[in-house]
This record gives C-alpha cells, structure tokens and sequence, in this order.
C-alpha cells in the first residue's frame, strides 16, 4: 500500500506560495504559480506537482528562474502575439500567454500566443482546461530538454514535448481534456513508478547503454521512448518546430546546455485559443459533446472521456484532502515548505 497523507487543496496552495513569495516571486504571480501546481496533486497526478517546487525554489534562488519577470509583447499580427516571459515563473507566465490568445480569440474568433524565455510550466493540461472553462477550445505545446531516444537514437535526443487539448464539457468546470507527452510515458510518470516501486512496462524507456529496460530509475538515467515509434518522435519534431524555431529560440539540446537540472529555461510554448461562438453556438456545440459522451458510453463499456478521472479525482479530494507520498512531503519538509507534520 502507497504511504500517503493528505493536506486540504486551500492549505497546500498556501504553503507553496508562501515558499514562492519568500523566493522573491510577486503575491499574484505565487498564487496563481502554488494554484497550478498543488492542482495537479489534487487531481492524482503527483508527477507534475509540488513535488517539482524544491528545484523551484533553488533555480530561484540561483537566478536561473527570474522571480521578478519583465513580460513583454514583442510582435502583434491580428490575432498572433509573442510574449517575451523573461524566464519567470513557468505557469504563471503560461497561464498569461494562454488568456493573451482567448483574449485574441474573444476578438477574432482565434487567438495565438508564442510564448519565448519560458521555464517549466508543470503540466500542460493547466492551461488547456482553463480556457476551455471559459468556453474556447484550449490547444498547447511546448519543447523542452532532451529525455527521448527517437529514430534509433541511444540516448535522449529531443525533449517528449507535450500536447494538450482541452474541449468545454457538459459541465462548464469540467471540460474533456486530453493531455500527453509524445513519449510511451512521461519522465514525471517514471519517476512516480519508481517510488511506489511499480515495474514500467516493456517499452517506456532504455538504459544508459542503450538497451531495452523496465527498471524505472535505469530509464530516468537514460531515456524514454515515443509513443508509436515514429509517430511520437514526429510528432514531436514538428512541436518543437512550432515552437523553438518559430519563437527564434532554442532547441531541446540547447535547454540542456544552458541548465541541465529540469527546470527549462529558455524553453518555447505555444497557446492556441479556438473561440467556439465563432463557429456554433455553444449550448449546440456542449449538445453534440453530451451526444457523443452518451454513444461512447454506449459502445465501449466501460468509457471514460479524457480528463473525467482527473475531476473526478479532484472533487473527491477537495473533501478528502489532497493525497501527498511521504517521500514527496519529506522534501518539502526538509526545504522548509511544509511543517514537519501534516
């Protein structure tokens, strides 16, 4: 049985953005940043949570991440901007480029924003769903360092650069949100796998010789593979096409020679915001959404739409408490984050 405990949502959220605020970073940036993170915990997926605040905090404290950030639109077309995010806080800064393209979207039907300098922004579904909860189709991507071994590469040659895609739902605040790293698993996941001593399966990742592996911490020493072989690593490529090179940026390996530690600074994203009014009314768009839920259901018992465990999840845990692995609290225990009993 996992050794867990539980932290109401309200009281995790305080206590990483009280860590966040003693680190140099803005009130209103460390609130929306603690938001993001400690919500990935509530919705069951520790691997992008506060686990990933301690190196946070040192990148803060080693300039690496910028606490007090200069966001700066740097080009506007229409319904396209870039946004200069001055290596901040990543989803702060995220969440900014992400209403940037729905206040666009409000306006022109879609917006675009081309996020530069950015650093980690947790997890990708954050953004997506957020503007899906406001009524716009969310689309984002974003490159990062290399962990993927892709085209009979050994090693880590290109990061597994994740994709969201969030669609409003029949419930306003519950939108179906498709989030997924273009590797068989994400390295979070990995790593998740490993302290509560699960087995990978056979063809998440290698070892640092290249060879097949489903030890999870000889895979987090050497590299995780594409989903679909080909398929993800293309995908891939193309991400980060749209993102490094249209941002003028850098690539996965040139994240990696800047800061090796995870953190990603320098790292491109891209927000898409699809206004649905333009296209239908929204009332008819959440119709067929609830038309197509029901035939799912129908015919491939049992069905769960993309992002219904996570909410379902999180609802419970808003009663529950949010569920933290010792080993996670213990780190935050030891950088000062949370007192040393729950």
């Amino acid at each position: 049985m996992q050794e867990v405990e539980t932290i109401p949502y309200q009281k995790l959220c305080t206590y990483v953005s009280q860590a966040l605020i003693a680190a140099g970073v803005a009130d209103d940036q460390a609130e929306l940043e603690a938001e993001i993170m400690a919500e990935a915990d509530l919705l069951e997926v520790p691997s992008h949570g506060v686990r990933m605040l301690p190196p946070l905090l040192t990148a803060l404290r080693e300039g690496r991440v910028n606490a007090r950030p200069n966001f700066q639109i740097q080009r506007e077309m229409g319904a396209i901007c870039i946004l200069d995010c001055d290596n901040g806080p990543g989803r702060f800064a995220s969440m900014t480029a992400m209403q940037a393209a729905i206040n666009r979207a409000q306006s022109f039907g879609v917006g675009v924003c081309l996020a530069r300098n950015t650093t980690h922004w947790g997890r990708a579904h954050a953004y997506a769903s957020r503007a899906a909860q406001q009524g716009f189709i969310g689309i984002c991507t974003t490159n990062a360092i290399p962990t993927m071994a892709v085209w009979g590469a050994k090693k880590p040659v290109i990061g597994n650069n994740p994709l969201a895609i969030a669609v409003p739902g029949v419930k306003a605040d519950e939108p179906w949100v498709l989030d997924m790293a273009m590797s068989q698993a994400a390295v979070g996941k990995v790593a998740t796998w490993l302290r509560e001593g699960k087995t990978p399966e056979a063809n998440w990742g290698l070892d640092t010789q290249g060879n097949p592996t489903q030890d999870a911490k000889e895979i987090l020493q050497g590299a995780v593979l594409p989903v679909g072989g080909h398929k993800g690593a293309g995908m891939a490529v193309m991400f980060e096409l749209m993102t490094a090179a249209l941002a003028g940026g850098v690539f996965s390996g040139g994240i990696l020679a800047r800061d090796a530690s995870g953190v990603d600074p320098a790292a491109s994203k891209l927000f898409i915001a699809l206004n649905v009014s333009a296209f239908i009314e929204p009332e008819e768009f959440r119709a067929k959404v609830a038309e197509l839920t029901a035939y799912l259901a129908q015919e491939a018992e049992p069905f769960s739409w993309p992002g219904e465990r996570g909410w379902r999840a999180g609802a419970r845990n808003r009663v529950e408490g949010v569920p933290l692995h010792k080993e996670i609290s213990g780190q935050l225990q030891a950088a000062g984050v949370l007192p040393s009993s729950l």
